[in-house]
């Protein structure tokens, strides 16, 4: 057993922190003394590890705990899916460094800004966090598609595609519009229907991943014209401030 003040020196966490993972759940010590001092074992150290990996990814606290606490949690998979987020941060880092070095040597005024696109790394987390099944939205999801054929899948995803079409119809107009907001609740109402449960918290996540680049984004503007995925989420952000 390794006492608090232990713990912090090892791993380099603040004993402020680890009282804060205490207190909302996310790291709680094997036992506590007498005298109300924690005491970690090698499994809330193990624990710890996976906690630490998640936050070197930039994950919040809320997602971390989520996840480590999902009776779904697969921590095998969980690593897997780690090294690949770890591997493309370093290429990340690496191609920023290459850029930086150039600069410095070169003294080339360089106008790429391909080395601080982060679209790879952060398409690859948002599928990762779905694939640990970490959230309760997902298991509704699991749920829910289970049976469901890939034709009719293709033709649940050919209906959404259409629904964006229609903000593409629309998107010189204002985000608030009457128009804007009504698709916007159709939108919300369809995925409540037939994928989960689509709560505010929800819908804006899907909103910043609509307008966030990658395929998400390509394929929307595909189904509306150009732009059309930035204004989905402008009205989706306005629905949820209402």
């Amino acid at each position: 057993m390794k006492t608090v003040h232990e713990v912090s020196k090892l791993t380099g966490v603040s004993i402020r922190a680890l009282q804060y993972y205490d207190k909302i759940g996310l790291l709680q010590p094997a036992k506590y003394t007498e005298s109300g001092y924690r005491l970690y074992d090698d499994t809330c150290l193990e624990r710890l590890q996976q906690i630490l990996l998640f936050r070197e990814l930039e994950f919040p606290l809320r997602d971390v705990k989520e996840i480590v606490n999902s009776p779904n949690f697969d921590r095998s998979k969980a690593l897997e899916q780690q090294i690949e987020l770890l591997m493309l941060k370093k290429e990340h880092i690496e191609n920023l460094i290459d850029l930086a070095r150039e600069i410095q040597t070169t003294g080339v005024r360089s106008m790429s800004f391909e080395a601080f696109d982060t679209k790879k790394l952060d398409e690859y987390a948002a599928q990762a966090k779905a694939k640990w099944g970490a959230t309760a939205a997902y298991r509704e999801y699991e749920k829910r598609s289970g049976g469901r054929s890939e034709e009719e899948n293709r033709l649940l995803v050919g209906r959404m595609m259409d629904i964006f079409a229609e903000f593409g119809k629309i998107r010189t107009k204002s985000p608030a519009s009457d128009d804007a907001q009504a698709l916007v609740k159709r939108l919300r109402d369809f995925i409540s229907e037939h994928y989960y449960t689509c709560t505010d918290d929800i819908l804006r996540g899907l909103g910043e991943m609509y307008a966030g680049g990658g395929d998400m984004t390509a394929n929307i503007d595909r189904s509306g014209g150009e732009g059309t995925a930035a204004f989905a989420a402008s009205a989706i952000e306005a629905y949820c401030k209402g």
